[in-house]
């Protein structure tokens, strides 16, 4: 595989702190770490290409159930709609997070690494606080749905 000049750009922040054997990469060791992180850069470009993926669905998806709620003009509780969306977010923020951590096993330096910590931090509170706040609506929408099926009956 060879070893693109666009990848080496994107690698040369890392490559910098590498001791200089692992910097040539017309050694063996230098060509085998330049692999592990050309390999590693694709696989986190993928993974955060995954995660928005799922949010554009998410948002797509959200969107569609809007549309139908203002078509029947239910606008009166947006809740599965915005549980739907919930539902998306939290899982895009799952493989952000992959990504992230993947980005730990060629970040050479305690200030990427930091950087790199910090990120995970935020998104890990994002998704604790956003499922926190989706099994709570959840909760609050099962005893609507069979106070609505009675009033139905």
């Amino acid at each position: 595989m060879a070893f693109s000049a666009h990848m080496l750009l994107l690698a040369t922040p890392f490559l910098s702190g590498l001791p200089e054997a692992a910097r040539d990469v017309t050694s063996a060791h230098g060509q085998a770490e330049s692999a592990v992180i050309e390999g590693v850069l694709w696989l986190k470009l993928g993974i955060e290409t995954v995660g928005a993926a799922i949010i554009a669905l998410g948002i797509l998806s959200a969107g569609g159930l809007l549309l139908k709620a203002l078509a029947k003009r239910q606008t009166a509780d947006f809740t599965a709609i915005r549980l739907t969306l919930a539902r998306y977010l939290a899982l895009a923020l799952e493989f952000q997070l992959g990504a992230d951590i993947l980005s730990t096993a060629i970040a050479p330096s305690w200030e990427q690494i930091g950087k790199l910590g910090a990120i995970a931090v935020i998104r890990t509170a994002l998704n604790y606080f956003l499922s926190r706040e989706m099994r709570e609506e959840r909760h609050e929408v099962s005893p609507e749905k069979e106070i609505t099926a009675r009033a139905d009956s």
